[in-house]
Protein backbone atom coordinates (compact mmCIF):
# COMPACT_ATOMS: atom_id res chain seq x y z
CA UNK A 1 0.00 0.00 0.00
CA UNK A 2 1.10 3.29 -1.02
CA UNK A 3 2.14 6.15 1.67
CA UNK A 4 -0.72 8.42 -0.10
CA UNK A 5 -3.12 5.56 0.20
CA UNK A 6 -1.95 4.11 3.66
CA UNK A 7 -4.87 4.36 6.37
CA UNK A 8 -4.50 3.89 10.34
CA UNK A 9 -6.43 0.68 11.69
CA UNK A 10 -8.93 1.44 14.43
CA UNK A 11 -10.17 -0.87 17.25
CA UNK A 12 -12.42 -0.49 20.05
CA UNK A 13 -10.92 -2.17 23.13
CA UNK A 14 -14.71 -2.98 25.10
CA UNK A 15 -14.11 -2.75 28.84
CA UNK A 16 -17.53 -2.88 30.97
CA UNK A 17 -17.76 0.59 32.26
CA UNK A 18 -14.13 1.65 31.20
CA UNK A 19 -10.79 1.29 31.40
CA UNK A 20 -10.25 3.68 33.37
CA UNK A 21 -10.12 2.47 37.01
CA UNK A 22 -12.70 4.23 38.46
CA UNK A 23 -14.62 4.47 35.54
CA UNK A 24 -17.69 2.55 37.18
CA UNK A 25 -17.59 5.79 39.75
CA UNK A 26 -18.43 8.33 36.84
CA UNK A 27 -21.57 9.61 37.24
CA UNK A 28 -23.00 8.91 34.47
CA UNK A 29 -21.06 5.24 34.29
CA UNK A 30 -23.69 2.30 33.87
CA UNK A 31 -22.28 0.63 36.91
CA UNK A 32 -23.71 -3.87 36.02
CA UNK A 33 -22.60 -3.01 32.14
CA UNK A 34 -20.20 -5.75 32.09
CA UNK A 35 -23.55 -8.20 32.73
CA UNK A 36 -25.86 -5.80 30.45
CA UNK A 37 -26.02 -7.37 26.59
CA UNK A 38 -27.75 -4.17 25.86
CA UNK A 39 -24.58 -2.17 26.82
CA UNK A 40 -22.17 -3.90 24.53
CA UNK A 41 -24.88 -4.01 21.53
CA UNK A 42 -24.60 -0.18 21.91
CA UNK A 43 -21.04 -0.26 22.19
CA UNK A 44 -20.49 -2.05 19.26
CA UNK A 45 -22.81 -0.33 17.06
CA UNK A 46 -21.14 2.82 17.54
CA UNK A 47 -17.83 1.60 16.56
CA UNK A 48 -19.29 -0.03 13.49
CA UNK A 49 -21.13 3.58 12.76
CA UNK A 50 -17.66 4.82 13.02
CA UNK A 51 -15.88 2.80 10.85
CA UNK A 52 -14.03 0.90 13.64
CA UNK A 53 -11.88 -2.42 11.83
CA UNK A 54 -12.66 -4.39 14.95
CA UNK A 55 -14.02 -4.74 18.52
CA UNK A 56 -11.81 -6.41 21.31
CA UNK A 57 -12.61 -7.82 24.17
CA UNK A 58 -9.67 -9.35 26.49
CA UNK A 59 -10.46 -11.77 28.80
CA UNK A 60 -9.10 -13.29 32.58
CA UNK A 61 -9.94 -16.85 34.00
CA UNK A 62 -10.08 -15.30 37.10
CA UNK A 63 -10.67 -12.77 39.84
CA UNK A 64 -7.93 -9.28 38.50
CA UNK A 65 -7.69 -8.81 41.95
CA UNK A 66 -6.34 -11.00 44.80
CA UNK A 67 -7.66 -9.01 47.51
CA UNK A 68 -11.60 -9.48 47.31
CA UNK A 69 -12.00 -5.57 48.83
CA UNK A 70 -10.07 -4.17 46.32
CA UNK A 71 -12.01 -5.90 43.66
CA UNK A 72 -15.21 -4.98 44.64
CA UNK A 73 -13.55 -1.43 43.77
CA UNK A 74 -13.51 -1.85 40.45
CA UNK A 75 -15.54 -2.84 37.35
CA UNK A 76 -12.90 -5.33 36.39
CA UNK A 77 -13.93 -8.36 37.75
CA UNK A 78 -17.55 -8.53 35.93
CA UNK A 79 -18.27 -9.73 33.07
CA UNK A 80 -19.20 -12.14 30.34
CA UNK A 81 -17.18 -15.11 29.24
CA UNK A 82 -15.79 -13.06 25.74
CA UNK A 83 -16.75 -15.33 23.16
CA UNK A 84 -20.33 -15.94 24.18
CA UNK A 85 -20.35 -12.21 24.13
CA UNK A 86 -18.93 -11.87 20.67
CA UNK A 87 -21.40 -14.80 19.41
CA UNK A 88 -24.27 -12.16 20.82
CA UNK A 89 -22.95 -9.34 19.08
CA UNK A 90 -22.26 -10.96 15.49
CA UNK A 91 -25.84 -10.94 14.86
CA UNK A 92 -26.28 -7.77 16.23
CA UNK A 93 -23.72 -6.34 13.85
CA UNK A 94 -22.50 -6.73 9.84
CA UNK A 95 -19.30 -5.29 9.65
CA UNK A 96 -16.87 -4.74 12.02
CA UNK A 97 -14.51 -7.18 13.28
CA UNK A 98 -14.79 -9.61 16.44
CA UNK A 99 -11.66 -10.13 18.54
CA UNK A 100 -11.29 -12.10 21.80
CA UNK A 101 -8.56 -13.31 24.16
CA UNK A 102 -8.08 -16.79 24.67
CA UNK A 103 -5.67 -18.06 26.79
CA UNK A 104 -2.82 -21.11 25.29
CA UNK A 105 -2.22 -21.62 29.21
CA UNK A 106 -5.69 -22.99 30.43
CA UNK A 107 -7.03 -23.83 27.24
CA UNK A 108 -6.63 -27.20 24.43
CA UNK A 109 -5.97 -26.40 20.79
CA UNK A 110 -8.19 -27.99 19.28
CA UNK A 111 -11.46 -26.91 21.12
CA UNK A 112 -10.10 -23.47 20.69
CA UNK A 113 -9.56 -23.72 17.36
CA UNK A 114 -13.01 -25.30 16.99
CA UNK A 115 -14.74 -22.36 19.05
CA UNK A 116 -12.87 -19.27 17.06
CA UNK A 117 -14.00 -20.84 13.46
CA UNK A 118 -17.38 -21.23 14.57
CA UNK A 119 -17.34 -17.53 15.74
CA UNK A 120 -15.89 -17.16 12.35
CA UNK A 121 -18.73 -18.56 10.66
CA UNK A 122 -21.25 -17.12 12.67
CA UNK A 123 -20.02 -13.75 11.95
CA UNK A 124 -19.28 -14.28 7.84
CA UNK A 125 -15.42 -13.49 8.33
CA UNK A 126 -14.90 -11.45 10.58
CA UNK A 127 -13.59 -13.19 13.86
CA UNK A 128 -9.77 -13.14 15.39
CA UNK A 129 -8.20 -14.67 18.19
CA UNK A 130 -5.69 -12.89 20.95
CA UNK A 131 -3.29 -15.23 21.74
CA UNK A 132 -2.54 -14.63 25.23
CA UNK A 133 0.13 -16.75 27.59
CA UNK A 134 -1.67 -15.70 30.85
CA UNK A 135 0.51 -14.33 33.75
CA UNK A 136 -1.54 -14.43 36.85
CA UNK A 137 -1.42 -16.96 39.92
CA UNK A 138 -4.87 -16.45 40.51
CA UNK A 139 -5.54 -17.45 37.15
CA UNK A 140 -3.27 -20.61 37.90
CA UNK A 141 -4.73 -21.84 40.98
CA UNK A 142 -8.42 -21.87 39.69
CA UNK A 143 -6.86 -24.79 36.47
CA UNK A 144 -5.18 -27.08 39.20
CA UNK A 145 -1.69 -25.65 39.10
CA UNK A 146 0.67 -25.35 41.68
CA UNK A 147 1.57 -21.76 40.63
CA UNK A 148 2.37 -19.61 37.52
CA UNK A 149 4.67 -21.58 35.10
CA UNK A 150 7.60 -19.93 34.06
CA UNK A 151 7.75 -17.34 31.16
CA UNK A 152 10.22 -19.02 28.80
CA UNK A 153 7.95 -22.63 29.50
CA UNK A 154 4.04 -20.46 29.08
CA UNK A 155 5.90 -19.09 25.86
CA UNK A 156 6.86 -22.59 24.57
CA UNK A 157 4.03 -23.91 24.76
CA UNK A 158 2.19 -21.26 23.34
CA UNK A 159 4.88 -21.88 20.21
CA UNK A 160 3.03 -25.06 19.44
CA UNK A 161 -0.26 -24.17 20.63
CA UNK A 162 -0.76 -21.45 17.56
CA UNK A 163 1.25 -23.90 15.20
CA UNK A 164 -1.66 -26.27 15.77
CA UNK A 165 -4.35 -24.22 15.66
CA UNK A 166 -3.18 -22.61 12.47
CA UNK A 167 -2.94 -26.63 10.94
CA UNK A 168 -6.31 -27.04 11.92
CA UNK A 169 -7.60 -23.67 10.47
CA UNK A 170 -5.19 -24.26 7.05
CA UNK A 171 -6.36 -28.10 6.88
CA UNK A 172 -10.29 -28.13 7.75
CA UNK A 173 -10.42 -29.70 3.78
CA UNK A 174 -8.24 -32.05 3.93
CA UNK A 175 -8.15 -34.71 6.62
CA UNK A 176 -7.02 -34.48 9.80
CA UNK A 177 -3.74 -32.89 11.43
CA UNK A 178 -1.64 -35.65 12.52
CA UNK A 179 0.55 -33.79 15.19
CA UNK A 180 2.96 -35.35 17.77
CA UNK A 181 4.20 -32.20 19.69
CA UNK A 182 5.85 -31.57 23.60
CA UNK A 183 2.35 -30.81 24.96
CA UNK A 184 -0.20 -31.60 22.51
CA UNK A 185 -1.46 -34.79 20.13
CA UNK A 186 -4.35 -33.94 17.37
CA UNK A 187 -5.44 -36.76 15.02
CA UNK A 188 -8.86 -35.21 13.78
CA UNK A 189 -9.89 -32.56 11.42
CA UNK A 190 -12.41 -29.66 13.10
CA UNK A 191 -16.23 -30.41 11.70
CA UNK A 192 -16.12 -26.95 9.85
CA UNK A 193 -15.17 -25.78 6.39
CA UNK A 194 -12.39 -23.35 5.57
CA UNK A 195 -12.88 -19.65 6.97
CA UNK A 196 -15.09 -17.29 4.82
CA UNK A 197 -11.63 -15.06 5.42
CA UNK A 198 -9.28 -18.07 4.89
CA UNK A 199 -8.34 -18.08 8.99
CA UNK A 200 -9.48 -16.30 11.76
CA UNK A 201 -7.28 -13.01 12.76
CA UNK A 202 -5.02 -14.22 14.75
CA UNK A 203 -3.26 -11.46 17.40
CA UNK A 204 -0.93 -11.33 20.13
CA UNK A 205 0.29 -8.72 22.80
CA UNK A 206 3.22 -9.68 24.17
CA UNK A 207 6.37 -7.64 23.99
CA UNK A 208 9.30 -9.72 25.57
CA UNK A 209 11.40 -10.88 22.94
CA UNK A 210 10.02 -14.51 22.78
CA UNK A 211 6.36 -12.34 23.04
CA UNK A 212 8.13 -10.74 19.50
CA UNK A 213 9.26 -14.16 18.58
CA UNK A 214 6.35 -15.42 18.69
CA UNK A 215 4.16 -12.53 16.94
CA UNK A 216 6.73 -13.01 14.12
CA UNK A 217 6.20 -16.40 13.67
CA UNK A 218 2.61 -16.29 13.80
CA UNK A 219 0.48 -13.07 14.26
CA UNK A 220 -1.30 -10.82 11.87
CA UNK A 221 -2.13 -7.79 14.38
CA UNK A 222 -0.35 -6.59 17.38
CA UNK A 223 -1.31 -5.27 20.54
CA UNK A 224 1.37 -3.22 22.56
CA UNK A 225 2.11 -0.27 24.62
CA UNK A 226 3.99 2.81 24.31
CA UNK A 227 4.33 5.71 26.56
CA UNK A 228 6.77 7.65 24.11
CA UNK A 229 7.37 8.06 20.47
CA UNK A 230 10.66 7.04 20.48
CA UNK A 231 9.49 3.55 22.51
CA UNK A 232 6.44 3.07 20.21
CA UNK A 233 9.25 3.55 17.09
CA UNK A 234 11.89 1.23 18.51
CA UNK A 235 9.00 -1.65 19.17
CA UNK A 236 7.68 -1.18 15.65
CA UNK A 237 11.07 -1.37 13.81
CA UNK A 238 12.08 -4.03 16.02
CA UNK A 239 9.11 -5.93 15.76
CA UNK A 240 9.06 -5.49 11.78
CA UNK A 241 12.78 -6.25 11.44
CA UNK A 242 12.25 -9.85 12.92
CA UNK A 243 9.64 -11.11 9.93
CA UNK A 244 12.23 -12.29 7.39
CA UNK A 245 13.71 -15.06 9.50
CA UNK A 246 10.23 -16.11 9.18
CA UNK A 247 9.36 -15.15 5.43
CA UNK A 248 7.14 -12.62 5.95
CA UNK A 249 7.30 -9.07 4.50
CA UNK A 250 6.66 -5.85 7.02
CA UNK A 251 2.97 -5.24 6.04
CA UNK A 252 1.77 -8.96 7.24
CA UNK A 253 1.68 -7.60 10.92
CA UNK A 254 -0.49 -4.91 11.82
CA UNK A 255 1.23 -3.29 15.06
CA UNK A 256 -1.69 -1.29 16.79
CA UNK A 257 -0.41 0.51 20.33
CA UNK A 258 -3.58 0.83 22.61
CA UNK A 259 -4.20 4.73 23.23
CA UNK A 260 -6.38 6.11 25.90
CA UNK A 261 -8.04 9.32 25.04
CA UNK A 262 -9.85 12.08 26.48
CA UNK A 263 -11.68 14.76 24.36
CA UNK A 264 -13.92 17.69 24.34
CA UNK A 265 -14.86 20.41 22.02
CA UNK A 266 -11.70 22.37 24.02
CA UNK A 267 -8.96 21.45 25.58
CA UNK A 268 -9.85 23.37 28.94
CA UNK A 269 -13.34 20.60 28.96
CA UNK A 270 -11.29 17.62 28.30
CA UNK A 271 -8.41 18.65 31.13
CA UNK A 272 -11.93 19.23 33.42
CA UNK A 273 -12.94 15.68 32.15
CA UNK A 274 -9.68 13.67 33.08
CA UNK A 275 -9.27 15.53 36.58
CA UNK A 276 -13.03 14.39 37.51
CA UNK A 277 -11.96 10.75 36.62
CA UNK A 278 -8.62 10.97 38.35
CA UNK A 279 -10.09 12.49 41.54
CA UNK A 280 -12.32 9.43 41.91
CA UNK A 281 -9.42 7.06 42.47
CA UNK A 282 -8.88 5.66 45.84
CA UNK A 283 -5.58 5.93 46.74
CA UNK A 284 -5.37 2.00 47.54
CA UNK A 285 -7.16 0.66 44.49
CA UNK A 286 -4.67 2.55 42.32
CA UNK A 287 -1.87 0.87 44.35
CA UNK A 288 -3.33 -2.82 43.97
CA UNK A 289 -3.69 -2.40 40.32
CA UNK A 290 -0.22 -1.45 39.99
CA UNK A 291 0.99 -4.04 42.30
CA UNK A 292 -0.91 -6.44 40.51
CA UNK A 293 0.96 -5.76 36.79
CA UNK A 294 4.43 -5.43 38.60
CA UNK A 295 3.40 -8.70 39.57
CA UNK A 296 4.23 -7.53 43.62
CA UNK A 297 1.72 -8.54 46.34
CA UNK A 298 3.16 -5.61 49.35
CA UNK A 299 3.57 -2.88 46.96
CA UNK A 300 1.21 -1.25 49.84
CA UNK A 301 4.23 -1.18 52.77
CA UNK A 302 6.27 1.02 51.12
CA UNK A 303 5.86 4.67 51.77
CA UNK A 304 3.09 5.48 49.08
CA UNK A 305 5.27 9.07 48.70
CA UNK A 306 8.14 7.69 48.27
CA UNK A 307 10.14 5.69 45.13
CA UNK A 308 9.23 2.76 43.50
CA UNK A 309 11.86 0.11 45.29
CA UNK A 310 14.00 -1.43 43.52
CA UNK A 311 11.69 -5.30 41.86
CA UNK A 312 13.20 -8.75 41.40
CA UNK A 313 11.98 -9.78 37.47
CA UNK A 314 8.62 -10.95 36.67
CA UNK A 315 7.56 -14.46 36.21
CA UNK A 316 4.30 -12.70 35.17
CA UNK A 317 4.32 -9.35 32.16
CA UNK A 318 7.47 -8.97 31.60
CA UNK A 319 7.14 -5.97 29.56
CA UNK A 320 4.73 -4.33 30.95
CA UNK A 321 6.80 -4.09 34.73
CA UNK A 322 9.94 -2.92 32.44
CA UNK A 323 7.24 0.17 30.70
CA UNK A 324 6.05 0.66 34.36
CA UNK A 325 9.67 0.86 36.03
CA UNK A 326 10.73 2.60 32.93
CA UNK A 327 8.40 5.50 33.41
CA UNK A 328 8.72 5.60 37.02
CA UNK A 329 12.63 6.60 36.67
CA UNK A 330 12.13 8.47 33.69
CA UNK A 331 9.81 10.54 35.35
CA UNK A 332 10.83 10.59 39.40
CA UNK A 333 7.24 9.51 40.60
CA UNK A 334 6.44 8.50 43.79
CA UNK A 335 4.58 5.67 44.02
CA UNK A 336 0.95 7.43 44.27
CA UNK A 337 1.58 9.21 41.60
CA UNK A 338 2.73 6.39 39.58
CA UNK A 339 -0.04 4.46 40.69
CA UNK A 340 -2.67 7.01 40.04
CA UNK A 341 -0.86 7.48 36.14
CA UNK A 342 -1.10 3.95 35.93
CA UNK A 343 -4.84 3.30 36.77
CA UNK A 344 -5.94 5.57 33.84
CA UNK A 345 -4.91 3.83 31.41
CA UNK A 346 -3.14 0.73 32.75
CA UNK A 347 0.68 1.70 31.01
CA UNK A 348 -0.86 2.65 27.93
CA UNK A 349 -0.41 5.99 26.04
CA UNK A 350 -3.05 8.93 27.23
CA UNK A 351 -3.92 11.80 25.51
CA UNK A 352 -5.76 14.62 26.63
CA UNK A 353 -7.16 17.31 24.53
CA UNK A 354 -9.56 18.36 21.07
CA UNK A 355 -10.22 16.10 18.79
CA UNK A 356 -7.16 18.22 16.28
CA UNK A 357 -4.92 17.71 19.45
CA UNK A 358 -5.65 14.16 19.51
CA UNK A 359 -5.49 13.82 15.59
CA UNK A 360 -2.41 15.21 15.15
CA UNK A 361 -0.89 12.99 18.15
CA UNK A 362 -2.13 9.80 16.54
CA UNK A 363 -1.37 10.70 12.83
CA UNK A 364 2.50 12.10 13.70
CA UNK A 365 2.80 8.39 15.79
CA UNK A 366 1.28 6.83 12.33
CA UNK A 367 3.09 8.67 9.68
CA UNK A 368 6.53 8.40 11.39
CA UNK A 369 6.56 4.86 11.19
CA UNK A 370 5.44 4.04 14.87
CA UNK A 371 2.30 2.93 14.62
CA UNK A 372 -0.40 1.11 11.47
CA UNK A 373 -3.29 1.70 14.10
CA UNK A 374 -4.88 2.17 17.25
CA UNK A 375 -6.66 0.16 19.90
CA UNK A 376 -9.13 2.72 21.58
CA UNK A 377 -9.36 2.80 25.48
CA UNK A 378 -12.09 4.94 26.32
CA UNK A 379 -11.56 6.10 29.74
CA UNK A 380 -15.47 5.21 30.61
CA UNK A 381 -18.22 3.88 28.40
CA UNK A 382 -20.42 5.28 26.35
CA UNK A 383 -19.74 8.38 26.77
CA UNK A 384 -15.87 8.43 25.86
CA UNK A 385 -15.85 5.79 23.06
CA UNK A 386 -19.12 8.32 21.24
CA UNK A 387 -16.95 10.98 21.96
CA UNK A 388 -13.97 9.83 19.70
CA UNK A 389 -15.85 8.34 17.59
CA UNK A 390 -18.13 12.12 16.85
CA UNK A 391 -15.42 13.84 16.96
CA UNK A 392 -12.17 12.37 16.70
CA UNK A 393 -12.92 9.84 13.46
CA UNK A 394 -14.47 12.85 11.39
CA UNK A 395 -11.21 14.68 11.69
CA UNK A 396 -9.35 11.63 11.04
CA UNK A 397 -11.51 11.14 7.59
CA UNK A 398 -11.16 15.00 6.63
CA UNK A 399 -7.46 14.20 6.74
CA UNK A 400 -7.60 11.07 4.64
CA UNK A 401 -6.31 9.16 7.72
CA UNK A 402 -9.35 6.75 8.06
CA UNK A 403 -11.95 5.19 5.76
CA UNK A 404 -15.55 6.21 5.33
CA UNK A 405 -16.84 3.16 4.51
CA UNK A 406 -15.96 -0.24 5.11
CA UNK A 407 -13.99 -1.55 1.68
CA UNK A 408 -15.10 -5.26 2.24
CA UNK A 409 -17.03 -7.53 5.01
CA UNK A 410 -14.34 -9.65 6.23
CA UNK A 411 -11.77 -8.65 8.97
CA UNK A 412 -9.12 -9.83 7.06
CA UNK A 413 -10.22 -7.29 4.58
CA UNK A 414 -10.39 -4.48 6.75
CA UNK A 415 -6.79 -5.09 7.90
CA UNK A 416 -5.71 -5.24 4.23
CA UNK A 417 -4.48 -8.51 5.62
CA UNK A 418 -3.49 -11.46 3.09
CA UNK A 419 -5.62 -14.26 3.01
CA UNK A 420 -3.65 -17.43 4.36
CA UNK A 421 -2.73 -19.96 1.35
Amino acid sequence: MTGASRQMKLGAFLWATGHHIAAWRHPKAHVTAGIDIDHYIQLARIAEAAKFDMIFCEDAAGLREANVGIASQTSRSIGFEPISLLSALAVQTERIGLVSTASTSYNEPFGLARIFLSLDHLSGGRAGWNLVTSASPIEAANFGSTGLRPHADRYERAREFATVVAGLWRGTDAGGLNHDGQSFSVRDALDLPRSPQGAPVMVQAGASDVGRDLAARTADVVFTAAQTFEEAKAFYDDLKGWLAAYGREPDDIKIMPGVAPVVAETEAEAREKYEELQGLIPDDVGVALLSSYLSISDLGRYPIDGPLPELPASEGMKSRQALVIEQSRRDNLSIRQLARHFAGARGHWRIVGTATQIADELQARFEGGAADGFNVMPSWFPGELDAFATLVVPELQRRGLFRTEYEGRTLREHLGLKRPA
